[in-house]
């Protein structure tokens, strides 16, 4: 077993061990020990300040579907715990009548389909709703990491000849 082997990416990207791409992966397993190391800090950070862990799991489901990632979204499924909370996972809830829950999806919806379009009007819609600047970063940083694994994950398919 490699490192490449153990990481999100990878069950993301399913690539047969005897693959070339598989083998050219594993000489960068460093970035994917990162990468790794980032998704902990944005899925289940230490203190989750005003996000919980099963709010991010939830909203990160829930960027990997409008991504039609469907492996990562399963990926990130496992360790949703809270079934309340899994309803954020479905594109089409749109998180009324909360309007905290609502501003998170709204902001994480349009930094995920439309990046260019967010202004300093969607981050005043945030603290409007009563997100704490410090979960706006975190939120930032979420959304930001997850866009990134989809993306990461899209590219090595399509790669590997496997989109």
């Amino acid at each position: 077993m490699t490192v490449f082997d153990n990481t999100t990416v990878r069950c993301a990207a399913p690539l047969d061990a005897n693959h070339p791409l598989a083998a050219a992966l594993e000489g960068r397993s460093d970035i994917f020990a990162m990468t790794e190391q980032a998704q902990d800090a944005a899925l289940r950070p230490k203190n989750p300040g005003g996000l919980s862990h099963d709010e991010r799991a939830a909203l990160a489901i829930r960027m990997a579907r409008l991504n039609g990632e469907d492996g990562l979204a399963d990926h990130f499924a496992s360790p949703l715990v809270d079934g309340d909370v899994t309803k954020i996972a479905d594109p089409t809830f749109d998180g009324e009548p909360d309007p905290r829950l609502a501003a998170l999806i709204r902001h994480t919806d349009l930094v995920t389909r439309d990046t260019k379009s967010v202004a300093a009007a969607d981050i005043s819609a945030l603290k409007d709703a009563g997100i704490s600047e410090d979960d706006i970063v975190r939120l930032s940083e979420l959304t930001a990491f997850v866009n990134y694994q989809a993306r990461v994950s899209r590219g090595l398919r399509l790669l590997a000849g496997l989109s």
